[in-house]
């Protein structure tokens, strides 16, 4: 009998309690404690299974529960963490002013300069991280920062954040630093580091065993590696667990990438029914992936741009100035695309995929001096740009 992987470990832990809590819990006489325990882990359940349907389960049960419990702080952050992570930037921003303890608190702030950093307000973004950290030196404040500063460049800056991060971890965190050592590896391979990025890859997996987040991460690095039957066989495990839209298109990409047209379609099929289902919904988390496969996957640069206009009515920052940039080349609106992509550039973001679009729309322009310039620096910053990677 195979030992159970650290994932499934903490995952039956959470349901053992979740099933002891049992279903009668939000009855009343509503206990606040048990309740609270309870929203806690359906959150955490959802956080670790990457399950958005769970997540929105969660949020049901959190809104019912604030009108109950008389200090719903907790309650509020839960809340705007997953409207983050459902692109709900005006619904984070109200949930925190719902709360003035947690608009103030250390966790709040972060939350907010990560609100101005998805909205295009950089210099605050920073200030903003850097503000949070000399308050409380956490682990999560320290990546955040680590994080913008791998976008906007600083290499070291971000390697020594990261690495600090992970020192403030317990050995009850492994998780998170698993995940730290994701961000790690993938700040690797956007720069080409191909083995560094399998070394923290390792490390992750080594930390926390069983975990779908390092298996789609090691699928790209494969193909990206050229080692398509392995990465293949690992996006199907990952998506025979967790079948979401982005790993779909990523599978069907790579099938494309091989030359295996057939197979790459049914994904790609499969993937859209899942982003437009969502979009008729009511969400908005997959407007950024629309903008991508019409680009892309369907080269239909009309409707590329119908979507990139509505991701950016929801934060207007470099990556969707430069969405909406590489759409409007695809509908063949050049001069438009330029000054988008121009925009783009502006805020100083440091990417080779950036400046390999940016080199391709003005070349379409016709100014081949700059779309050379933009290649040359694309190629600096990751000399094997044009290898298999992944929408993120």
């Amino acid at each position: 009998m195979n030992k159970p992987t650290d994932f499934d470990t903490e995952l039956a832990r959470i349901d053992k309690e979740l099933a002891g809590l049992d279903a009668n819990v939000l009855a009343a006489p509503l206990s606040i404690e048990r309740a609270m325990r309870y929203v806690y882990l359906l959150y955490q359940r959802a956080s670790l299974t990457g399950r958005l349907d769970e997540l929105t389960t969660a949020e049901t049960v959190i809104d019912r529960l604030i009108a109950e419990v008389r200090n719903p702080s907790d309650l509020y952050f839960l809340k705007a963490n997953i409207d983050f992570k459902f692109h709900r930037l005006s619904d984070v921003r109200r949930d925190l002013e719902s709360d003035r303890e947690l608009h103030d608190s250390p966790q709040g702030r972060a939350l907010l300069a990560d609100l101005d950093f998805q909205e295009g307000r950089y210099a605050e973004a920073r200030a903003g991280y850097e503000s949070v950290i000399r308050d409380e030196r956490t682990w999560d404040a320290l990546a955040r920062l680590a994080h913008f500063e791998s976008k906007m460049g600083d290499l070291d800056a971000a390697e020594r954040l990261y690495t600090e991060a992970a020192d403030e971890l317990t050995a009850k965190q492994m998780r998170h630093y698993a995940w730290l050592e994701l961000q790690r590896g993938l700040l690797d391979l956007t720069h080409g580091r191909r083995e560094e990025a399998r070394s923290h890859y390792r490390r992750a997996e080594r930390a926390y065993s069983g975990y779908w987040m390092v298996e789609e991460h090691m699928a790209e690095l494969l193909a990206a590696e050229g080692k398509y039957d392995d990465a293949v066989a690992l996006y199907q495990k990952v998506i025979a667990r967790l079948p979401r839209p982005e790993f779909k298109q990523g599978l069907g990409e790579l099938y494309e990438y091989i030359g295996e047209t057939e197979k790459a379609q049914a994904f790609y099929e499969s993937a859209l029914t899942d982003y437009l289902a969502s979009a008729q919904r009511g969400e908005v988390h997959y407007y950024h992936h629309l903008v991508d496969f019409y680009a892309d996957v369907r080269r239909d640069g009309a409707e590329a741009v119908h979507w990139a206009l509505k991701d950016l009515e929801l934060r207007d920052n470099y990556a969707t100035r430069a969405a909406l940039a590489w759409a409007l080349y695809r509908a063949d609106r050049i001069a438009e695309a330029l000054a988008e992509i121009n925009r783009a550039l502006s805020a100083g973001a440091q990417d080779a995929h950036l400046f390999l679009r940016a080199g391709r729309i003005h070349r379409a322009a016709g100014l081949e001096a700059d779309a050379d310039r933009y290649a040359q620096m694309a190629a600096a910053l990751n000399p094997r740009h044009q290898s298999f990677h992944v929408h993120r």
